[in-house]
């Protein structure tokens, strides 16, 4: 279902369906959505209850998937968008949950023709106009992990990369941004962070960001909404980019927290 909805139908949705008082409740407490306002919390309900109603969310290998554990995948896909378009997920419906990790095995061409075979334990995926991939298992324990990670906030931010010329580490910008500067910010800081993994043993954040500048978008990202005041710190450039394109401040959010 496109998210073009008219105002009737829209309304329909947010009248019709709901969301349990005591799982809303346990859900924002999520790390992500510290700080955030009762009007921005509103707002962000609406999005969950549209965003639940478009999307399908399946288990994978029997996995069942309750009300509570739709209603966090949704919340922290939403919270990228508190403040953007409900169309950014529009070429998309479904997610699928594994119970844990999952093994990744395809075959790809590189630039040259030479066909790989690819073999791989992953947390998530994100496939280009296809389903977001999830491990529950990974869901379930990111807050006890080294670094800020979420794995639904790294592949929903390589969903919006898609968006424009493939994932590349830029999405649509907005008008009032300039994709020279997003160019410049972000190479400049892959590349920084690309020759400090060298020589320190123990970075600011996850070593998966120097894979690539899609990887390197995902993962900051991630901490922009689950560590923004670490990442406003040691990727200042980059957060300020991030604040224009998100058109939100989580490190404003956890200041006055």
């Amino acid at each position: 279902m496109s998210w073009g909805l008219n105002h009737w139908r829209r309304n329909w949705i947010l009248q019709h369906e709901e969301i349990p008082a005591t799982i809303w409740k346990k859900v924002i407490s999520l790390r992500c959505l510290k700080g955030l306002s009762p009007d921005e919390l509103k707002r962000l309900h609406e999005l969950v209850l549209l965003f639940l109603h478009a999307k399908v969310i399946n288990g994978a290998h029997n996995l069942v998937i309750t009300d509570e554990m739709r209603t966090t995948v949704a919340i922290q896909a939403c919270i990228l968008l508190l403040n953007l378009n409900l169309d950014y997920y529009d070429d998309w419906i479904e997610i699928i949950v594994y119970p844990e990790e999952f093994i990744l095995d395809y075959k790809y061409a590189d630039e040259i023709g030479v066909v790989h075979h690819a073999y791989n334990i992953a947390s998530g995926e994100a496939w280009f106009a296809g389903p977001v991939i999830l491990s529950w298992q990974q869901i379930a324990t990111q807050s006890q992990t080294q670094y800020a990670h979420n794995v639904i906030i790294h592949e929903c931010a390589h969903k919006l990369d898609m968006l424009h010329e493939g994932a590349n580490g830029c999405p649509p910008l907005h008008a009032n941004m300039s994709a020279h500067t997003w160019h410049d910010v972000f190479n400049q800081a892959y590349a920084d962070f690309c020759r400090q993994i060298e020589t320190r043993p123990d970075p600011i954040i996850d070593l998966y960001a120097a894979e690539s500048p899609a990887e390197f978008f995902a993962v900051l990202s991630e901490g922009f909404f689950e560590s923004p005041l670490i990442i406003q710190q040691h990727f200042t450039a980059v957060y300020e980019q991030l604040v224009l394109f998100y058109r939100q401040d989580p490190a404003k959010r956890w200041a006055s927290f």
